[in-house]
């Protein structure tokens, strides 16, 4: 009798996984603190942030008794800093509760957690059956199912969702979603997929049609936006001036900053010191300092 998708998927899984710090947990803590580091970051990249962040904050209480500046100091390096500060929120609603709370809507009720985020935290620590849904599980059911339709779509999205949840092993939801995940990250690649090591390719539309490098099909891209601002450096006593955003500000605020030139229209500049270029998701940025 021929092995279900799951049976196929996991038996993969437990072999060919990557030996990821994470993986030896089931404390929902460390799991929701993994899983925000990973948002927007390789799981190569991640790995000394979540140990030297979990030795300084190895519980909630501790993050949650730390200052912010404490915190943003502990993540500098990995950026998307809102992530920080929406983690230690989460930390500060545990210690209120009493704990973690083991619901799937509760979980999903913490700063920062959204419906992937309390998915994976929830299927791994407590077994909720929940099916994770993230760009990597989506690029693996387009595949899957053949479907070319714009995954940008909110009608596609709640069709893969529904797979996922029609795929999900629901004895072992953790593993299944851990395995859904590796297989995207690591077999099933945006570009050139190597299907010729896939557990499940004899259950893959794509690969049967010989299209799996056309999906999955986004119709919608946003263009990048470009932004060119001139610093200045600004001594005086061995001191330099600098302006530290507000609140209100909706990228990096509490952050300190060297002027612009526009900010400080009566300065006379010497000499150009350099420049460099930073990207933020869909923003280019280029600074000339001077």
């Amino acid at each position: 009798m021929e092995r279900s998708f799951a049976a196929k998927l996991t038996g993969w899984y437990d072999g060919a996984k990557r030996d990821l710090p994470w993986r030896k947990t089931r404390d929902p803590y460390r799991i929701l603190v993994s899983e925000i580091m990973l948002q927007q970051t390789r799981a190569q990249a991640v790995i000394p942030y979540y140990e030297k962040f979990l030795e300084r904050f190895p519980t909630p209480q501790a993050l949650a008794g730390a200052s912010e500046t404490e915190v943003l100091r502990r993540w500098s390096g990995l950026g998307y800093y809102q992530r920080a500060r929406n983690l230690q929120k989460a930390a500060r609603q545990i210690v209120k509760l009493g704990g973690f709370p083991r619901e799937y809507d509760a979980i999903l009720d913490l700063p920062g957690v959204g419906a992937y985020t309390a998915a994976a935290v929830g299927s791994i620590a407590f077994g909720i059956d929940r099916a994770v849904v993230d760009g990597n599980v989506m690029r693996v059911i387009a595949r899957l199912t053949g479907d070319a339709s714009d995954i940008g779509a909110a009608a596609t999205r709640a069709r893969f969702e529904a797979v996922a949840d029609a795929l999900l092993d629901r004895r072992d939801p953790g593993r299944f979603n851990q395995a859904m995940m590796e297989l995207g990250a690591t077999i099933c690649l945006p570009r050139n997929p190597l299907c010729l090591l896939c557990p499940v390719s004899a259950d893959c539309q794509a690969r049967a049609q010989g299209n799996q490098s056309q999906l999955p099909v986004k119709l919608r891209r946003i263009e990048p936006v470009r932004i060119e601002a001139r610093l200045l450096v600004i001594e005086r006593a061995g001191k330099m001036l600098l302006w530290k955003r507000g609140r209100e500000s909706r990228r990096l605020n509490g952050f300190w900053e060297l002027p612009t030139v526009e900010e400080l229209p009566g300065a006379k500049e010497q000499q150009t010191l350099g420049s460099f270029r930073h990207s933020i998701t869909n923003h280019n940025y280029t600074f000339t300092v001077a």
